[in-house]
């Protein structure tokens, strides 16, 4: 039976639909906004032996003729997913995976495919809807509902689900927000540096709207009416018991043990030990006695790091709100365009920074109106030597392609216009060592590898990562959090900012929730960080350098009448030619008439543009020109003083005085210095070789007047 419940959100109605469509799976269920239709559908397996995690996975994907449009390339159908698609496969993941019942261990899979798009409403959010009204309606033991908003800034006013065009042309704001009616679970926001204050009320605006959402969620649940399988029960063993009593004390002290990996090693040996002396001697039951041994010694550890934090004694020794220490360095490689090493305790990033021209922009697929073409771009890579491990080395993981896209997004807010800077910039981040906050890392070494590179950014970039210890009766924060921290932690917060406020936020819990009371305390605690991490950045460059790198094309730019756009390209492409292969540079040009020019040197693309000024450059009446003679007649000389334009030199304008013969005064091929009269209705022009030579010799002698007017007066002033 199909079941639909509707709910005004904004400017449109929001809908839940179940019942019709893919029956077989687990459960299924429509959402829609505007003309944007999403489908998701749950599925389920049951736990392999041995697995002790949560194998949920999330799958978006976005059909091209959603939107009435080809897959672009040579297949057209759509292949392996876009970057667009994996992230949103993790927003997917990210607020339903804290809500699935301890020790619930079964296979779920769940997909999203975009059936409808109206190309202005993002199918994302939809999907992450979609998904959790999937699961609610499934037998699986979810512990929903919760529901995901994004909302906009738009002339002050907060905006549910604002469109594509309100947030690429007016939004200060992107924020997408997951929660329960109770509490927050997830969130992803870039902004144009908002102040903390009003980042926190959005999220609390957007709570709003969750509720709403939340409650036409528990309407649909009420009316379908699901049979739910009863949650897992805790795997019954003394082994934590065992283990806190005899070696809490042991376990605390080689926790505390200075160095990543150190304290592993601190930690590995005392396991070591304890296995020795808990399985010394062989029996039949010792395979399922080690599984639980293991599970229930992560659970010590787990207890140890979140005591430690809870007394204020962190694994590394810092306070709560410490940072580790942090050294800044540029220009730490030859010939790149820009090159930058941030270090912050043991993570390390590597940045460098290519600059190109508009033939390397990235155009992207998509469900929007227009093909979007990016001209910054910032590729996040965590090879397995940063952490000390061998394992196999492949293509970019989702982890890898979700931290480029937030430092990417982080820093967008204060990239400088493409008509002031037309360069296409490419950042690359490599962590060479990582003990936690290297995507935060990343946004810190991208800020100084492109002032690096004279990248003249408005604002510096600086972000850190804030974790959270709950318990039922307490909670503390703690200031860029290592990978203990975060592993046994209940939060990773990652802020990035500049001075004015809020560039990039990113929340993930372990957790079913947090109140906006800790919300408002962590924006508070990562700005006193942000502003003495970004202290530390300016110690090593001040400001964006005023030139690029010489290794970096030289772009320069000018527009010209639309109308000379044939003139500039020759027939078949050969005037425009000529000019690039006589100065080495590339030329491009648009259909407004913005010519761009970029040449390897200065002195090329300076030329260049010379060139193409001539050649397209209009005539003005009163201006003197250096021409060249191109017709000798009995009434004067015809003179080209543009590429394609001559005017008449009228022999009466040859020269002071009388002239009997033109070619005794100039020749064919002859450079002269004319000046323009007058243009008549038919756009013939004349020139006048008098005038012109008349008022270069005025300026002149005013030039030497002014210059011994200066001497004589350096030399009253020595005597």
């Amino acid at each position: 039976m199909k079941v639909r419940v509707e709910r005004q959100i904004g400017d449109s109605i929001f809908w839940f639909e179940t019942g019709e469509l893919a029956k077989q799976a687990a459960g299924a269920c429509l959402v829609g906004f505007r003309e944007t239709v999403v489908l998701a559908a749950v599925t389920t397996a049951p736990a392999k032996v041995g697995v002790d995690f949560l194998p949920l996975t999330c799958d978006y994907r976005e059909r091209l003729a959603a939107a009435g449009k080809f897959p672009g390339g040579f297949f057209k159908r759509e292949g392996r997913p876009t970057v667009k698609e994996i992230l949103t496969s993790r927003l997917m993941d990210r607020p339903i995976r804290p809500l699935f019942p301890d020790y619930f261990y079964d296979e779920v899979q769940i997909q999203a495919l975009v059936l409808a798009s109206d190309r202005q409403t993002d199918g994302d959010v939809l999907a992450m809807n979609a998904a959790a009204a999937a699961l609610a309606v499934s037998p699986i033991p979810f512990l929903g509902p919760v529901a995901s908003i994004r909302l906009g800034l738009v002339d002050g006013q907060f905006v549910p689900f604002p469109t594509h065009e309100q947030l690429e042309s007016v939004s200060e704001l992107d924020l997408v927000v997951s929660g329960t009616r109770d509490a927050i679970v997830m969130i992803e926001g870039f902004a144009h540096e908002l102040p903390e204050d009003l980042v926190a009320q959005a999220i609390e605006t957007a709570h709003e709207y969750i509720r709403t959402l939340c409650d036409l969620q528990h309407e649909l649940v009420d009316r379908v009416g699901p049979r739910k399988n009863p949650a897992p029960e805790p795997p019954g063993s003394d082994w934590f018991d065992r283990l806190r009593d005899r070696y809490y004390e042991a376990m605390r002290e080689a926790k505390q043990t200075p160095g990543k990996q150190a304290r592993a090693e601190a930690v590995s040996a005392l396991k070591d030990r304890v296995i020795a002396e808990c399985f010394a001697e062989p029996s039949p039951e010792m395979v399922s006695e080690i599984e639980k041994f293991e599970r229930a010694w992560t659970q010590l550890e787990k207890r140890v790091v979140r005591d430690l934090i809870l007394e204020g004694h962190r694994p590394d020794g810092r306070g709560l709100k410490d940072l580790r220490e942090i050294v800044c360095k540029v220009d730490v490689l030859p010939r790149v365009h820009g090159s930058a090493l941030f270090q912050r305790g043991e993570t390390q990033a590597l940045v460098t920074v290519t600059l190109g021209t508009s033939k390397d922009e990235q155009k992207v697929d998509g469900l929007t109106e227009e093909d979007i073409f990016k001209k910054f771009m910032l590729d996040y890579y965590f090879p397995p030597f940063c952490t000390g491990e061998c394992r196999p080395i492949r293509g970019p993981g989702r982890r890898e392609i979700g931290h480029g896209a937030l430092a990417e997004r982080s820093l967008k807010a204060v990239l400088p216009d493409p008509e002031e800077f037309p360069y296409t910039i490419r950042v690359i981040s490599d962590i060479l060592e990582s003990n936690g906050s290297s995507s935060m890392a990343s946004v810190c070494g991208a800020t100084l590898g492109l002032m690096a590179a004279g990248v003249p950014i408005t604002s510096p970039v600086a972000g850190v990562s804030i974790g959270l210890v709950k318990e039922p009766d307490r909670w503390v924060l703690m200031t860029d959090i290592i990978g203990d921290e975060d592993h046994f932690g209940d939060m990773d917060f990652k802020v990035a900012g500049t001075p004015n406020g809020v560039t990039g936020m990113q929340l993930d819990l372990k957790i079913r929730g947090i109140d906006h009371e800790i919300i408002r305390a962590t924006l508070a605690q990562a700005r006193e960080a942000r502003m003495e991490i970004l202290k530390k950045m300016l110690t090593a460059i001040g400001r964006p350098r005023p030139e690029v790198s010489e290794f970096a094309p030289r772009i320069l730019r000018t527009k010209i009448d639309p109308e000379k756009i044939g003139l500039l390209i020759g027939p078949g492409g050969k005037t425009v030619r000529q000019i690039q292969e006589a100065t080495d540079t590339l030329i491009e040009i648009q259909d407004d008439g913005t010519v761009t020019i970029a040449g390897g040197t200065e002195e090329a693309a300076r030329e260049a543009l010379r060139q193409v000024q001539g050649l397209t450059a209009t005539v003005e009446v009163g201006k003197i020109y250096e021409g060249r003679v191109t017709a000798i007649k009995d009434f004067g000389a015809f003179i080209e003083i543009l590429p394609g334009r001559d005017g008449l030199c009228h022999i009466s304008e040859l020269a002071e005085g009388y002239v009997s013969n033109v070619s005794d005064v100039c020749k064919v091929g002859d450079k002269v210095q004319v000046k323009v009269i007058a243009i008549d209705d038919q756009d013939r022009i004349k020139l006048s070789r008098r005038i012109a030579l008349r008022e270069l010799s005025a300026q002149q002698r005013k030039q030497q007047q002014s210059s011994t007017g200066s001497g004589r007066e350096e030399r009253g002033r020595k005597s």
